[in-house]
């Protein structure tokens, strides 16, 4: 499959294709907006900046982030109109996975792929045991812009889940086993995924919600 651009992307024609979805939603009924945020955008519709924010790319109101994806972060977002499904996809309690493709500086080794998995004592607590295997590098548009790699230190991939959300909790994992995020992208939350919706940065689409077990 080809590299897509975020670039490339014609914001217009993502506009217009997802207005259909405006002439038949129901805001009574439970709605969740899947979204491919991409890099350098808050996951908020109102910023104190010129910073890109979620106003310019989903032209709708009274839906709301279920947890949070900072703005140096890639990939899936949810949003929903409805508080009890935005606290059953965002409240640690409920355990709901969130998954995570991670480009980290260095060959992430054995040692600190087992620390992730049973954990690493952030200042604000232990992160619980997550699920962590190496992979090769996802077939996923380019960054604009591109990481800033040193020169003659490789990267490599990891997937992890995890299914707490402390704030930029897989940057501080990844970081505290001595292997810093370069990049991060939110591949699936739940059963929710980037690969199943094959939405690229910037687009988003309406799906029936589905209760997590």
């Amino acid at each position: 499959m080809k590299k897509i651009s975020y670039q490339s992307y014609n914001k217009f024609n993502i506009v217009h294709a997802n207005l259909n979805f405006l002439k038949i939603m129901n805001l009574n009924k439970p709605v969740i907006i899947l979204l491919n945020k991409p890099f350098g955008v808050l996951s908020q519709f109102t910023s104190d900046s010129t910073q890109k924010n979620l106003s310019d790319l989903i032209p709708i109101k009274n839906f709301y982030p279920a947890g949070r994806l900072d703005k140096d972060s890639e990939g899936l977002l949810i949003l929903t109109n409805q508080g009890k499904i935005q606290s059953r996809i965002s409240h640690p309690k409920y355990k709901l996975r969130k998954t995570y493709w991670v480009q980290v500086e260095g060959i992430i080794d054995q040692e600190a792929m087992a620390l992730l998995s049973k954990g690493v004592k952030l200042k604000d607590g232990l992160t619980k045991p997550a699920q962590v295997k190496k992979i090769l590098a996802p077939n996923v548009w380019e960054r604009f812009p591109p990481i800033r790699e040193r020169k003659h230190i490789p990267t490599s991939w990891i997937e992890l889940s995890i299914s707490e959300g402390k704030n930029r909790q897989v940057r501080r994992m990844t970081a505290h086993v001595g292997f810093p995020t370069l990049r991060l992208i939110r591949s699936a939350i739940g059963p929710y995924s980037l690969s199943s919706s094959k939405l690229k940065p910037g687009e988003w689409k309406k799906v029936h919600y589905e209760f997590p077990h």
